[in-house]
């Protein structure tokens, strides 16, 4: 497997030209894991998906690095930081990727499972290193300038809730249902604010609060690093704003991040997660409000995505064969 510092620097060129590269790595995941949908074996299920993203992108036409994947997080197959894919006749870009946000969720036949993957120009996409958490704050365009990581959850929302021109009461809110965010869950509630709790899926999460319709205000508590640097993709296309910094859970992670001469206590802003030029897809595997799930027509397996890129979002749907 090739690394990143193997390989001298080259010229990169317009990163959409890749938008369709991307869309055929998360289609492709995301029929590969379907048929693990319901089966309870969220490994199989991730080991599948990421399979055949890999797969996919071994004859992009560039050389893309994977700055931030899931496999050592995960322990999944492949797709490790570092990585090197591509056929290397085209430009240098970086990938963010999870082949599978919301594991249990394709495990267990529930919504909101999602192939996903975020394409940056090359040195543009911010890399955690050993840090696999992160806390997050993702809003919609109209409070990005209001939000900051040490504000108590009340101040901010009741910052937020002014630049939207809206009441606390009035305001929705989606943290998942993990235990760490018992008193997060609960000081939401007791200001006045509604809380989605999903079991997982931050990237649907934040998606959410990005996309017109799906009546969501702003995503707050601790997600996953790789997720956090696809997000901030899909919100910095969309001009909303975003911060987060690293949360270690477990003392080895901590350990990991002080020896990589990395800080707890720093705030990483939407553009430094993502510091130039990308975008983002995601393609449905269990079905939800974002998107369907793939489903068989015309000879092939029909898949829905989104593709969030230069300030719109695209639904595309494609019939995969074979």
């Amino acid at each position: 497997m090739q690394r990143r510092n193997e390989i001298a620097p080259r010229d990169t060129a317009d990163i959409h030209t890749l938008e369709a590269v991307a869309l055929a790595a998360t289609c492709r995941a995301a029929v590969a894991s379907y048929a693990w949908v319901g089966r309870h074996d969220q490994k199989a299920a991730d080991a599948a998906a990421t399979t055949a993203m890999r797969e996919a992108l071994a004859d992009a036409p560039g050389r893309g690095t994977v700055v931030i994947g899931e496999g050592e997080k995960d322990d999944a197959p492949m797709l490790f930081n570092g990585e090197i894919v591509g056929d290397g006749r085209g430009p240098d870009f970086d990938i963010a990727v999870d082949p599978l946000e919301g594991t249990s969720f394709c495990a267990k036949d529930l919504p909101g499972s999602l192939a996903t993957i975020a394409f940056g120009e090359a040195g543009t996409l911010w890399s955690p290193g050993p840090g696999f958490y992160m806390d997050k704050i993702v809003v919609p365009p109209p409070a990005k300038d209001v939000i900051d990581l040490d504000d108590s959850p009340e101040r901010t929302l009741s910052k937020v809730a002014r630049a939207l021109g809206k009441k606390v009461s009035e305001l929705r809110v989606v943290i998942m249902d993990k235990p760490r965010h018992k008193d997060l869950i609960a000081r939401v509630v007791d200001a006045g604010a509604a809380v989605q709790t999903p079991a997982g899926g931050d990237v649907g999460g934040s998606l959410a609060v990005l996309l017109p319709g799906l009546d969501v205000d702003l995503l707050l508590g601790v997600g996953g690093t790789p997720e956090g640097v696809m997000t901030a993709a899909a919100v910095r296309a969309l001009g909303g704003g975003m911060l987060g910094r690293l949360v270690p859970q477990r003392e080895e992670e901590a350990a990991a991040i002080r020896a990589a001469g990395m800080s707890v206590d720093r705030v990483y802003e939407r553009d430094e997660l993502v510091a130039g030029d990308a975008f983002f897809v995601a393609t449905g595997v269990s079905g939800g409000p974002l998107v369907g799930r793939p489903r068989k027509g015309d000879g092939g397996t029909i898949v829905e995505s989104l593709l969030i890129s230069r300030g719109q979002v695209r639904h595309v749907t494609h019939t995969i064969f074979g």
